[in-house]
């Protein structure tokens, strides 16, 4: 779907602070839908100021859709009798009162232009579905009475105001709560679902006739914690606030839009919406995540333990077959544990692999080499690797580098080269050695080796494949993995 940006770039010559003011009213305008019961558009001139491209729409939450079908990328081309050529030139609100039919719905239509400076950068139609207007009520004058203020409001380039930016999965909407303030913060309307919301909170007053300020005062009285923050900035006068309001038994977060009327402050509109169940289930993901880092912290530890123990064990042991196999189960086992290190380390789903593996390469490096020089050395990234890929993927990682250091270079001076990224949803890697070539005959399965049957056996787990080769470049081996990540 075409972008508010992609409109303006092909078809207008908006300066870039115009087109970022736009961008500000498009994330802000479900407000004005809402409280209109209105569809809106938003229209940007084309070079030829006789065509108006759609840039942006809207539907309402609050009433039916008047539009069933996306504008966006539309024209309006040399049409003197449409609402929004008849608003741009006159640079006043224009409607319709007849109640136009569009596609059998009767339709009211108004054109708002917008000026900033002493220019028109663009007008915003709206449509209201009459089928779907309510019965008047306190409810539906105040919404429509607030809508004409951010209409005039609008057209002067005074809404959007600047201020704390809508976040979409907690800022409040029209419909979750709501309430009029007049010049002295007094609350002179409150919907039913704000009331209920501040009952919530533990507010046993009528919200109607208070001064909102005072209310969240004492209601912040009775937090589940301090805090720093007070409640009289909540109301600015040329400033949206967004402010969170958290009791013992509930919270709720509050936007405050300033309301002018020829530029003199003359209320609020406050959006209210409880959040008592979202920051309920919150604190129960930071505990489960805290709890899980807990348990890798703990199994870390635990398979450090076991890894100490198979180290001393392997010193102690006389016979050199069972010396070398117990200290290739510690490398096995620490390496494990180098894994759930790093997921005890943060609450990510996912491991930053470059971080293992290059532990993983020292930690083997270490072991295995202290007869000669090796060059070790990683190009390219892992990524992030789920967290059910990452333990066996340390595992396969350890026994191929480790195989191209002890049966690659043996004894001789030499390097090692991992190459690991990811291409269509896979992980590739590839560690190379420039050591002893694999014979022509060399098969995995028929090699007898124990860390390269680990491997076969946990690629296989993955889903994903895994072969050894001579190097292309002739002398040493290749050994190749692939594994899915999707």
């Amino acid at each position: 779907m075409l972008t508010l940006t992609d409109v303006v770039a092909a078809h207008s010559d908006l300066s870039a602070e115009d087109t970022l003011w736009l961008g500000g009213l498009v994330d802000q305008w479900d407000m004005l839908a809402d409280l209109s019961f209105s569809d809106l558009i938003l229209w940007v001139p084309d070079v030829d100021d006789n065509v108006f491209w759609a840039a942006a729409q809207c539907r309402p939450t609050t009433g039916p859709t008047a539009l069933e079908d996306d504008v966006v990328g539309e024209d309006v081309a040399y049409d003197p009798e449409s609402l929004v050529v008849e608003a741009y030139l006159s640079r006043e609100i224009c409607g319709t009162s007849g109640n136009k039919l569009h596609a059998g719905i009767p339709v009211d239509v108004h054109a708002v232009p917008v000026i900033r400076g002493d220019k028109v950068i663009a007008v915003v139609e709206m449509h209201t579905n009459r089928m779907g207007v309510r019965a008047p009520g306190a409810l539906e004058d105040t919404y429509l009475e607030t809508a004409q203020v951010l209409m005039a409001m609008l057209r002067v380039g005074q809404f959007p105001m600047v201020g704390d930016k809508p976040v979409p999965w907690e800022t409040p909407r029209v419909g979750d709560g709501s309430m009029r303030l007049d010049a002295q913060g007094v609350v002179t309307f409150a919907s039913p679902n704000a009331m209920s919301a501040f009952r919530r909170l533990g507010w046993g007053g009528d919200l109607l006739g208070d001064d909102l300020r005072a209310v969240v005062a004492e209601l912040s009285r009775n937090r589940r914690e301090p805090v720093d923050q007070v409640a009289a900035p909540l109301l600015c006068a040329a400033r949206v606030r967004e402010q969170e309001i958290e009791t013992r038994q509930g919270s709720m977060r509050l936007r405050v839009q300033p309301l002018l009327v020829e530029g003199i402050q003359s209320g609020w509109f406050v959006m209210g919406r409880d959040i008592t169940d979202l920051r309920s289930r919150e604190r129960e993901l930071v505990t489960k995540d805290a709890t899980i880092r807990e348990i890798h912290h703990r199994v870390k530890n635990n398979l450090q333990t076991v890894a100490a123990l198979l180290r001393l064990q392997a010193r102690r042991t006389t016979s050199p077959e069972a010396s070398g196999a117990l200290s290739d189960a510690q490398k096995r086992v620490a390496a494990i544990a180098v894994v759930h290190e790093i997921l005890s380390q943060g609450f990510d789903a996912s491991v930053r692999f470059d971080e293992v593996a290059d532990r993983l390469m020292t930690m083997v490096r270490d072991v295995a080499t202290s007869r000669s020089k090796v060059a070790m050395t990683r190009q390219g990234s892992f990524g992030l690797i789920p967290a059910e890929v990452a333990t066996n993927l340390s595992l396969v990682f350890t026994e191929v580098v480790q195989n191209a250091l002890e049966h690659g270079l043996g004894e001789a001076p030499g390097e090692v080269v991992v190459r690991a990224g990811q291409r269509d949803g896979q992980l590739v890697v590839e560690v190379e050695n420039d050591g002893t070539a694999l014979p022509d005959d060399f098969s995995v399965a028929a090699s007898g080796s124990l860390g390269l049957s680990i491997v076969t056996t946990l690629v296989a787990d993955l889903d994903g494949t895994f072969e050894m080769a001579p190097r292309p470049s002739g002398g040493g081996s290749r050994a190749r993995i692939v594994v899915p990540l999707a």
